[in-house]
């Protein structure tokens, strides 16, 4: 046993208490009905146990065996199965994906397997108002749905997520194999692993310990809305997970785009700090379920949450965890005001958000940061800085030392800010600055 590993069990076993605690508070807060957690470092296990009800109505607990559907948190999986076809010499990352997806000729011919990965491929994203949840489409009537619609960017021009990318990345697989990718995926690598609950999405099937997924409208709890079949087996999210402490590493290279600028993201995780240490992550959401899981590779720590509620806050959850045990990474939203930094940023960060909404030529931020707004990120802006909201500022990381960049600029500081909503919960915001103090990017997570 390593130094590390015997100071991380006995922090865990001093702290299981403060865990426990939190998660009820939190469960109670927010509502949630069930939720099973894993926290790891390296392979050992620290903690594995479930809090709540999986199912409400059958009054079953939630445990460390309960299966909950995986959302994005999924992803991982998908990209894992394209990088061995890789290494199988099936396929090369560089390859223009109109090869097996003749449908696409007239748009997709700039985009390779490494875009619909990286999420910078410009296709656009397939849920949104023009589709039909309640439609059983086939495989391939989903890829001439996507290959309809007109691209909203050049090819590796930005980063937006794309789920879509990921449904064909699924669909590319089964073309390049002739197998379906949920069977590829439960022979190649569940199988391997020994995640032997893990599985592809089927209301049909008698599952053992399968959790039930809920909803909250107007306050109540709801049962999750039904969606089609077929879109339960597709590669963008569809699998069940028990919090189990196998997993498989992937790629964890940011990105770089057209003009040499990165953006914190590989295949299927966000290369993002927590605090001024390095977080590999993924959250997912799907069907009533929410997710997330939280690397942690200086400590060697892993955290893992899994939620029957689609509202839930997994990703605060698992932060917090990390950092009741590592306080290296203690979480920005339970922070009061600890400015590690020495520093403050010349404009408060509300500040900041109101000149990029309202004179995004003339704000404090990169070239590079002004050239990838757009729309939805400045509507998240204007939600954050709406009446009402009540602003707590966490104070500054310094990131040096992390040698962190974001859009090509290296990261001096990280400084988080809190917006509150009157009806409780709310946002940590996180503005990356560079050394004279120009935002080079915002990100946040709701708690």
């Amino acid at each position: 046993m390593t130094t590390l590993w015997l100071s991380l069990l006995w922090v865990a076993q001093r702290d299981t208490t403060a865990i426990n605690r939190y998660v009820d508070s939190e469960m109670a807060r927010q509502h949630i009905p069930g939720l099973s957690i894993v926290v790891l470092t390296g392979d050992r296990v620290l903690l594995s146990r479930g809090y709540g009800l999986a199912n409400v109505e059958l009054r079953v607990p939630a445990s460390d065996s309960t299966v909950y559907q995986s959302g994005s948190m999924g992803k991982q999986f998908t990209a894992a199965v394209v990088e061995m076809l890789v290494d199988h010499h099936q396929l090369r990352l560089d390859d223009s994906i109109v090869r097996w997806f003749p449908e696409g000729k007239d748009v997709w011919r700039d985009i390779t397997v490494r875009r619909l990965l990286t999420h910078t491929s410009g296709i656009a994203e397939y849920t949104d108002s023009t589709f039909d949840y309640r439609k059983d489409y086939t495989e391939d009537e989903l890829v001439k749905f996507a290959a309809s619609r007109p691209l909203d960017f050049q090819p590796g021009e930005r980063w937006s997520y794309s789920n879509t990318g990921y449904v064909l990345l699924g669909a590319l697989i089964h073309r390049v194999t002739g197998r379906f990718y949920g069977d590829l995926l439960r022979d190649s690598v569940f199988r391997p692993l020994g995640m032997n609950d893990s599985r592809i999405i089927s209301e049909a099937d008698i599952v053992p310990n399968r959790a039930a997924g809920y909803r909250l409208e107007n306050g109540q709890l709801k049962n999750q809305e039904w969606v089609a079949p077929m879109l339960n087996t597709t590669a963008d999210g569809a699998l069940y997970f028990t919090p189990s402490a196998a997993a498989l590493d992937t790629a964890w290279t940011a990105v770089r785009l057209n003009d040499g600028a990165t953006y914190p993201y590989g295949f299927g995780w966000f290369l993002l700090p927590q605090r001024s240490e390095p977080r590999i992550s993924h959250t997912g959401s799907w069907q009533g379920f929410k997710t997330v899981i939280a690397r942690y590779p200086r400590s060697g720590l892993t955290v893992i949450v899994l939620a029957n509620l689609a509202e839930a806050q997994v990703g605060a959850i698992a932060y917090a965890i990390a950092g009741l045990l590592d306080p290296a990474v203690q979480a920005p939203h339970l922070t009061a005001t600890a400015p590690s930094s020495g520093r403050e940023p010349p404009l408060s960060i509300p500040a900041l958000l109101g000149t990029i909404l309202a004179k995004p030529d003339s704000a404090p931020i990169t070239p590079r940061f002004r050239t990838f707004l757009r729309p939805d990120l400045t509507a998240w802006y204007r939600a954050l800085t709406a009446d009402g909201r009540r602003w707590t500022f966490g104070g500054c990381d310094a990131m040096t030392s992390l040698k962190f960049s974001y859009l090509g600029s290296p990261v001096a500081y990280a400084c988080h800010a809190r917006s509150a909503r009157a009806s409780g919960g709310g946002t940590v915001v996180s503005v990356f600055y560079t050394a004279g103090w120009q935002a080079a990017g915002i990100e946040g997570y709701g708690y």
